[in-house]
């Protein structure tokens, strides 16, 4: 199991956001991967146009999965309208 950073930038609009949220909870769980930490950093602007949008609401997780979890989950994360940006980063043990 590896360590991992993921930050997501949602929708500003309060129901997208919270679609998108337990949209990325729902993936996490069915994928087998255990958050260890959460925070909801809130609405931020952003340093660069997001899909036509300059305002985000940012969303830190970190978490523990297996290594060949991370494809599969940006397929996902890709497709999906509520997540406009996200980054995934392994910790260093």
């Amino acid at each position: 199991m590896n360590a991992y950073e993921v930050t997501f930038l949602f929708s500003q609009n309060e129901e997208s956001f919270k679609a998108g949220l337990q949209k990325v909870k729902d993936e996490f769980a069915k994928a087998g991967a255990a958050i260890t930490k959460e925070d909801d950093l809130g609405i931020r602007t952003t340093a660069y146009p997001v899909k036509k949008q300059t305002k985000a609401h940012y969303y830190y997780f970190e978490m523990t999965a297996k290594p060949d979890f991370i494809q599969p989950m940006e397929k996902i994360f890709n497709i999906s309208g509520d997540i406009l940006k996200y980054l995934f980063v392994r910790k260093e043990n």
